[in-house]
């Protein structure tokens, strides 16, 4: 049996902010999604990855939320513990690109 999951696929470009360089600021977010599955049970599965090689053109950091459905991925969108984590993302990123694929 195939089970068929939402990927929401989130990349960002960070920026020196917040009295942070733009590794830490990585590292900060990092750790605050990477804490969202246990209080988020819409998540089904998170993954956070840093690019490794030094490009401009590339994007600094790559997550990946699987969840159900297009219904709970937006229940963990509007979750309070997300929020949080997303407006310091809002403060320390300076381009985002996503897409949500079924696979």
């Amino acid at each position: 049996m195939v089970i068929i999951m939402l990927k929401h696929i989130v990349m960002w470009k960070f920026k020196d902010a917040e009295g942070k360089t733009k590794d830490e600021n990585i590292e900060i977010v990092k750790n605050g999604l990477e804490a969202l599955p246990p209080m988020i049970s819409h998540i089904k599965k998170l993954t956070f990855l840093k690019n490794q090689v030094e490009c401009e053109r590339n994007f600094d950091a790559l997550l990946v939320v699987e969840t159900e459905n297009e219904e709970e991925l937006e229940k963990y969108k509007i979750h309070p513990e997300h929020k949080k984590v997303a407006s310091y993302v809002a403060k320390v990123t300076e381009n985002r690109g996503a897409v949500d694929i079924y696979e």
